[in-house]
């Protein structure tokens, strides 16, 4: 009874510490408008939402950039202490790693070329047979292709790049990606011959990660996202870089 106590003492005594030196960040800044760089800086919605929480919570909280691949295996080995990279909640990952509560709701969204806006009108034009389909390899939006639209054409595409000459050569109907894809085409000039179906095809949550073991900084960083969405700091920080309209749980 004793030696199990002094553990759990012990355990927590570490955390507690390491919370005092500061929190490493774990994120991926190539993912606008949630988080990328602009003129050499970090920014977007998870700086914003690294800084609130870092003034709420009293601690000092240290940006660690990686490849997103990384980001898992960096915080399961220790080498970060939070992931606030834009990471979506899956079945999967909720067994590697303890999920905050979800500060937005996204999904799958669809993206065509002006000329086919009669054709793609409606959603359910989507899974039509023979549709052809642009996908990223994968990605939520490949693995939703795959497992939905039985009919269509599946087409592999390296990025959001490739995929948006694919529409304008008229080599794909649809792409379909994340719904920040589809946000940046309603601010962007260079674009504006594609639009989206704003209506999202999948239903995600997005959240920050902690690992298994890490209870107490759960609990500190739910109680943080509470006061965020309490006092309306998330409701600013989303309106300020998503140009739509969405919706937070």
């Amino acid at each position: 009874m004793l030696r199990n106590l002094l553990f759990v003492l012990f355990s927590q005594f570490v955390v507690i510490s390491a919370m005092a030196g500061g929190l490493r960040v774990g994120l991926s800044p190539d993912y606008p408008p949630l988080v990328f760089k602009q003129e050499g800086r970090i920014v977007g919605i998870e700086a914003d939402n690294v800084r609130a929480v870092s003034e709420i919570i009293g601690q000092k909280m240290t940006l660690v950039e990686m490849p997103f691949e990384r980001l898992l295996p960096a915080l399961q080995a220790g080498e970060i202490d939070v992931i606030m990279s834009g990471f979506s909640v899956t079945a999967q990952r909720s067994e590697q790693v303890i999920f905050i509560d979800a500060y937005m709701q996204m999904g799958q969204m669809a993206i065509m070329h002006r000329d086919k806006v009669a054709q793609f009108a409606q959603p359910w034009s989507v899974y039509r047979e023979g549709v052809r389909i642009g996908v990223e390899p994968g990605t939520t939006g490949a693995s939703f292709a795959e497992q939905e639209l039985k009919d269509a054409q599946i087409k592999y595409i390296a990025d959001a790049t490739a995929a948006f000459a694919g529409l304008r050569n008229d080599e794909i109907d649809l792409y379909i990606h994340d719904a920040p894809t589809s946000w940046q085409l309603a601010t962007s000039t260079e674009n504006n011959d594609l639009i989206s179906l704003y209506s999202p095809l999948t239903n995600e949550m997005l959240a920050w990660a902690v690992r298994k073991d890490d209870d107490h900084l759960a609990g500190e960083l739910n109680r943080a996202l509470a006061k965020m969405k309490t006092s309306g700091t998330l409701r600013y920080i989303l309106n300020r870089w998503i140009p739509v309209t969405v919706e937070v749980r």
